[in-house]
């Protein structure tokens, strides 16, 4: 059987499972970039291997491309993106690469590791309450962690792109896909509670 690792479609219908609520996708929508972006700065202070040559390019005082850890990772990233569907990573690439330049600027601030570590932390609780509250469900991340983290950034962008029309082939078929999940783990639920009343008698 073939990994689903590159199938878009298989992909993003496992997110989508978990991210089916208006107001639970809202709130991703507004906490996965600041999550993404205050990692990007924690990785900005680790700097790569003395083997790889050092290189620093400040752009402005807020943005700048220097030789730490958000380039590897920003490179990994957008690569795994235009495997799955190049024209939305291609869409996506100036945002992304924005976040990393404007990142490692701010990660040169005396606040950073406090400021980046408050909206970090704030904004993961605010996704788990809308898990909790709106969807109803437990993160994805609890059933798949490296799935979940990597595809969450690239997730909320096709969920705007899709807001505005593109795709419509594919929007539909992730919709589809995602429906059946859901409706597969509504079922099981229901047997594990029916299981569970048939104990208590």
């Amino acid at each position: 059987m073939p990994s689903k690792l590159f199938d878009v479609d298989h992909q993003l219908a496992f997110y989508g499972a978990y991210h089916a609520n208006k107001i639970n996708i809202a709130i991703h929508i507004i906490c996965v970039p600041i999550i993404m972006w205050t990692f990007q700065v924690f990785l900005a202070q680790q700097q790569l291997p003395s083997f790889i040559p050092a290189f620093s390019y400040k752009i402005n005082d807020y943005l700048s491309l220097e030789s730490n850890w958000t380039v590897p990772l920003t490179v990994s990233y957008l690569a795994y993106y235009y495997a799955l569907e190049p024209i939305g990573a291609l869409l996506y690439t100036p945002q992304f690469v924005l976040s990393c330049l404007s990142a490692t600027a701010y990660s040169h601030r005396a606040d950073a590791l406090k400021v980046a570590g408050s909206l970090h932390a704030f904004s993961w609780i605010m996704q788990f309450i809308g898990h909790g509250a709106a969807e109803g469900r437990a993160p994805a991340l609890l059933d798949n962690l490296l799935g979940a983290v990597v595809l969450a950034p690239f997730f909320v962008h096709l969920e705007m792109l899709f807001a505005i029309g593109y795709n419509p082939a594919l929007h539909k078929r992730v919709q589809n896909n995602a429906g059946k999940a859901i409706a597969q783990f509504r079922r099981e639920e229901a047997e594990k509670k029916r299981a569970a009343g048939k104990k208590d008698l």
